[in-house]
């Protein structure tokens, strides 16, 4: 299989502003009738480390790790996820199942024609990253997760601990159908504006940063896409073979969380058989925007390692 270019139909403001900063390649892989919009940089024979984001983000949300990674060697693959941006937006709720996310990754990972990868993510990517190390471990050298617990630690969290499921109130709300959609988008997407400034420590998101999620927000079918990840959860369970991960692993976690009980962080251990787990004591869920030159320190040398 091979990688091709693609153009792709960025807002102007957003492309300039990403290409001063990051001097990235967009490419395009394809997975079946998915097309999978990427942004990369940094050497083509480097490692190639992918970088999974979360909701409601897109490739954006990892722009301060990209040049860190690439300066370091490494060519960073940031792709928007399905129904995330410019990504391609399957229609029903059985596209998005963890299966299907999980095999766009393997499939960038064999367009790159790489046997191996390094696999970090963050919110739903790390969801998608512990689900891949858990299907794929003979493809995955080593693993990096940020604030998202095992999911068979999410899954107990849920059904025993009364306070995680009040934070996780919004997974059920989502279940709805257009509602969610709805109200997401009115007032020029304020709810989903004011879901990252409350979440997060004051000036995390900037106004330019806030105009950036809009335009990915306002891609067409973009919103449907993003919130079927928690339906298709709802309605699709992943059996996995081995409930333990048997890649090296390194979780990052802010413990100023709103969404996720920080005693996942260190349950989800026990569920790897080599683990290692660093807390910022100060960080929201949030991690690699707010303490964003920690995180690449922390992933550049676990990567190297």
């Amino acid at each position: 299989m091979s990688v091709f270019f693609r153009v792709c139909k960025l807002p102007v403001k957003a492309t300039l502003h990403g290409r001063r900063e990051l001097s990235v390649e967009d490419l395009s892989f394809q997975n079946g009738a998915v097309c999978l919009h990427t942004i990369a940089t940094g050497p083509n024979d480097g490692p190639v480390v992918i970088l999974l984001h979360g909701f409601p983000e897109y490739w954006y949300g990892w722009r301060r790790q990209i040049e860190p990674l690439a300066a370091a060697g490494f060519r960073a693959i940031v792709p928007d996820q399905r129904g995330y941006n410019l990504s391609g937006k399957p229609s029903g709720i059985a596209a998005y199942s963890l299966t299907e996310l999980v095999s766009d990754v393997i499939a960038i990972a064999n367009q790159l024609g790489r046997e191996k990868i390094f696999l970090a993510g963050h919110d739903w990517g790390a969801a998608v990253a512990w689900s891949a190390a858990l299907l794929y471990p003979q493809r995955i050298a080593k693993l990096a997760v940020l604030n998202v617990p095992h999911p068979s630690v999410m899954r107990k969290f849920l059904s025993t601990r009364p306070r995680q499921l009040l934070r996780s109130w919004y997974m059920f709300f989502f279940q709805l159908p257009w509602l969610p959609e709805a109200l997401f988008s009115t007032f020029n997407f304020r709810v989903g504006e004011r879901a990252l400034l409350r979440s997060s420590r004051p000036g995390t998101f900037s106004k330019d940063d806030l105009t950036q999620y809009r335009a990915a927000w306002s891609q067409p079918g973009a919103l449907t896409g993003m919130i079927n990840w928690y339906r298709a959860l709802f309605r699709t369970r992943v059996k996995f073979p081995d409930k333990t991960v048997r890649v090296p692993t390194r979780i990052l976690w802010g413990e100023r969380d709103a969404f996720l009980l920080g005693e996942m962080a260190r349950e989800s251990l026990h569920y790897c058989t080599n683990a290692e787990l660093f807390t910022f004591a100060n960080a929201t869920h949030w991690l690699q925007h707010e303490e964003s030159a920690r995180v690449s320190e922390l992933l550049i040398d676990f990567f190297r390692g």
